[in-house]
């Protein structure tokens, strides 16, 4: 059968419907993410795709569709009526993240120390890497933010240099569900000294070639990670939320928070 002028114009509409709905569930998937990471919408609150659709002016698919897209994310969960929950705090969950990063980054800086990767390309790196994280404190990031955005920089580079595109998309993953913790602790001011000096030693020990003292490093650095973010209870969370002066977005009727 052949397409005639209206069938065209049918087909094209559909297209064009289609491309908008997209858009505006990018919209809202990737404002919701945001807050998320940003601790505007917290783990434990609860949300409805109705008040979704009502806050962002759009139907409840595209509201639907954000919601999943951040459930496949590992931030958010769904449960019966539309009802949506920001995945609460879980150490075992977090346990089990930090471990994976372990693997992945030892892994990685074993590969960069043995040479598989061309050494003119992993002097490049590192010699931008440097640039960022050996510098005066005068001239250190401040913001927890967006120190929190160059310490995933960082990492995310090691891992990207071994080369294994499946482990680094796999670090990727595991970035996004540790982001909410990461960034309180940095947001906090708790690590930002020891983030800049065991980063340093980690780049030094790389470009020394020196596997046994950069997995030791690396492992030391994950660990410290960890064990800063072990201690974050709900209300410690709250607290950074109303010390920034954000207020939570609309949500369902809150129900008994969970701590650590």
């Amino acid at each position: 059968m052949h397409a005639t002028p209206l069938t065209v114009m049918a087909d094209a509409s559909l297209v064009n419907a289609q491309d908008a709905a997209l858009s505006r569930a990018d919209h809202v998937y990737y404002t919701l993410r945001e807050e998320i990471f940003d601790m505007r919408i917290l783990p434990g609150d609860r949300l409805t795709e109705g008040a979704i659709a009502e806050r962002f002016g759009v139907s409840r698919t595209p509201a639907r569709e954000a919601l999943q897209r951040l459930q496949s994310d590992g931030l958010m969960q769904g449960y019966v009526r539309g009802g949506w929950e920001v995945v609460p705090i879980d150490n075992k969950r977090f346990d089990d993240l930090y471990e994976m990063r372990q693997m992945i980054e030892v892994f990685a800086v074993r590969k960069l120390c043995n040479g598989e990767t061309p050494q003119a390309d992993l002097n490049l790196l590192l010699d931008a890497l440097d640039r960022i994280w050996r510098v005066g404190r005068a001239r250190r990031v401040v913001d927890g933010r967006k120190l929190v955005e160059l310490d995933e920089s960082l990492h995310h580079a090691l891992v990207a240099a071994a080369g294994n595109d499946e482990l680094t998309a796999t670090m990727q993953r595991v970035t996004d569900r540790i982001r909410v913790v990461r960034r309180l602790d940095l947001v906090k001011g708790d690590g930002i000294a020891e983030t800049y000096e065991e980063h340093a030693a980690i780049l030094d020990a790389i470009r020394r070639g020196d596997s046994a003292s950069s997995v030791e490093l690396v492992s030391r650095h994950i660990s410290g990670s960890q064990a800063s973010v072990s201690g974050l209870t709900m209300q410690r969370l709250l607290g950074a939320r109303t010390e920034a002066g954000r207020s939570s977005v609309a949500h369902a009727p809150a129900r008994p928070r969970r701590t650590i």
